[in-house]
């Protein structure tokens, strides 16, 4: 019962994202071929609400569940970690036509061969975890 919250949060989230189009195939399609303008305005607005949650967060002092002030952590200064790490997960979602998030909202909607990338998500995981401590952090 007290993960009712975030159950209810996470299938409002789904139905969010179905209506949008945003875990559509030929959405993605589009935005990686360069045709729309759809999933880029999706990503944008969603970059800037993010932002401008932040600074509020940030200015008014906002405290957690816990009652604890949220805590911002100062930012990594590794630019190309952050070019690799994109590039893969860009061509992760390019193969796969949807990112973590939209992968069990998929399968939600009854594209069960999602459970493959499900699956082989679950593996890059592992596999990063057995060999995380031998690359250059």
């Amino acid at each position: 019962m007290k993960y009712l919250k975030f159950l209810l949060v996470g299938v409002f989230f789904g139905i969010v994202l179905v209506k949008s189009e945003a875990v559509s195939w030929y959405r993605i399609f589009e935005m990686f071929k360069f045709q729309s303008f759809h999933m880029y305005g999706i990503i944008g607005s969603a970059v800037l609400l993010g932002v401008l949650i932040l600074w509020v967060t940030k200015k008014s002092k906002l405290k957690s569940i816990e009652g604890k002030e949220i805590q911002v952590p100062p930012k990594d200064r590794g630019f190309l970690r952050y070019l690799i790490g994109g590039s893969i997960f860009g061509l992760g979602w390019a193969l796969a036509g949807a990112c973590p998030g939209p992968m069990y909202i998929l399968v939600g909607t009854g594209v069960f061969s999602m459970l493959i990338v499900i699956a082989a998500a679950v593996l890059g995981t592992f596999v990063y975890g057995v060999v995380k401590h031998r690359l250059p952090h």
